[in-house]
């Protein structure tokens, strides 16, 4: 309180003395400082379980074993650390075969004041390698759960059930020591909100650069000119003075090309975008969009994309899969859900969606009623309080996630041979004619 009476005062002395206001602003400074060390101390030592950074004279020029890098060279963030390019040559490791990312029969239940709540039922989806599958949905579909999921961030007391392999590791078998190993080196994320996802108080440039440290082992060098290499490739122009920069002097699209390398630190096979330019205005949308779509190329990544944004779904993913309720209820190639939806709830989702080619006062279609409250779900169709076409079967029993037997053409090559997905006992094309 007396160095805050000290300022006060001195605010209105700064031209005669302004020695008043500048030594106890210093002693907050100096206050403030030492409490985040202290607390970035005790967070390496006791909360993050990992040993604290040495000083820079002892430090060894350490490099993890799977990474090949001499003292001078630069991690090249073209190519995937911890994993081959797609054109590795004779006599190295290639991809693992078969889909990077797969999801068989995983439920997760809550523990809430009212007892368990069930959020996800039955989830099967898989992710080749280079390919990227959007996941659409209304608010409270699941779509977040599912992520959270992957990435073993769920809150305390969740049960989960299933398996979420990655690259043949089930993740829902580690414990929390694996799944932190996972994160970063193998699977990242780039989350909704960059401003919150970055630490205020570091520079961005020392953000990126401190997954290449934890867990390749990179020398604090080593570990800025990475950095610096992976911010010049996600299009940051002037890396070194944006290195830097903190995140509040960066604009919405560069903190989210921050978001993005620091993701792609450790070159993981696994990138979940939850939202990634909803923050942003529709030109650097683009631009982001771009941005991930050449990585993902490069790097050869499976992406999991969980969006609102239909058409930004139907112009980046390969397939689509249809969230409601904490099932799929539908999953094709991107080019044939859109063409030919099959399941109810897609076609109404794709029909609330504004047209261009309507008329400047046409009213613009709502699905009628509310999604189902995850604590009072129903027992059939979760879809059929709200559904033009259900009948007493939709009612009593829940309908199964089958191959549609119509399905044909495009879509069956593109979900490797498997057709399309159809969760709903009376499809579009079945009852229409």
């Amino acid at each position: 309180a007396s160095w805050g009476r000290l300022i006060a005062g001195g605010r209105e002395e700064l031209q005669r003395a302004w020695w008043w206001s500048m030594c106890p602003s210093a002693l907050f400074f100096l206050t403030i400082l030492s409490v985040n060390l202290i607390n970035d101390r005790l967070q390496a030592r006791w909360l993050l379980r990992r040993p604290l950074p040495k000083s820079k004279a002892k430090a060894p020029r350490r490099v993890a074993a799977s990474v090949r890098v001499s003292a001078p060279t630069v991690v090249s963030p073209e190519v995937p650390i911890g994993g081959r390019s797609p054109d590795s040559g004779p006599g190295e490791m290639p991809f693992p075969p078969g889909p990077r990312l797969r999801i068989e029969a995983l439920t997760v239940t809550l523990a809430t004041p009212a007892g368990p709540v069930r959020i996800l039922d039955g989830i099967d989806l898989s992710i080749e390698p280079g390919r990227v599958l959007a996941l659409v949905g209304e608010s409270g579909a699941g779509k977040t759960m599912l992520a959270r999921t992957i990435l073993g961030m769920l809150p305390e007391g969740a049960e989960v059930g299933g398996r979420v392999l990655l690259d043949g590791t089930d993740l829902a078998a580690l414990d929390a020591p694996g799944r932190r190993r996972k994160r970063g080196r193998e699977m990242a994320v780039v989350l909704q909100d960059p401003q919150t996802a970055l630490d205020p108080v570091m520079a961005v440039g020392w953000q990126i650069a401190e997954p290449a440290r934890v867990h390749l082992g990179l020398a604090r060098a080593l570990a800025r000119e990475h950095a610096l290499a992976l911010m010049a490739s996600v299009g940051i122009a002037e890396p070194e003075r944006r290195f830097r920069q903190y995140p509040h002097q960066l604009s919405g699209g560069l903190r989210q090309r921050v978001a993005i390398a620091l993701a792609l630190s450790c070159g993981p096979q696994l990138l979940i975008a939850d939202e990634p330019t909803s923050a942003l205005d529709v030109t650097v949308q683009a631009q982001i969009l771009a941005l991930l779509d050449r990585l993902r190329r490069d790097r050869h990544m499976a992406v999991l994309l969980i969006t609102h944004d239909l058409a930004m779904a139907a112009s980046f993913a390969d397939e689509i899969a249809v969230m409601y309720s904490g099932r799929i209820v539908e999953r094709a190639a991107a080019n044939d859900l859109f063409a030919r939806p099959k399941m109810r709830y897609t076609q109404a989702l794709l029909a609330s969606a504004p047209s261009l080619a309507a008329g400047s006062h046409q009213r613009l279609l709502a699905i009628a009623g509310q999604p189902p409250n995850p604590y009072f779900r129903p027992s059939g169709c979760a879809f059929a309080p709200r559904c033009g076409f259900a009948t007493a079967q939709c009612i009593e029993s829940a309908p199964p996630l089958v191959v549609d037997p119509c399905s044909s053409g495009p879509s069956s090559a593109d979900t490797g041979g498997g057709g399309r997905l159809v969760a709903c006992w009376h499809p579009a094309g079945a009852i229409d004619s």
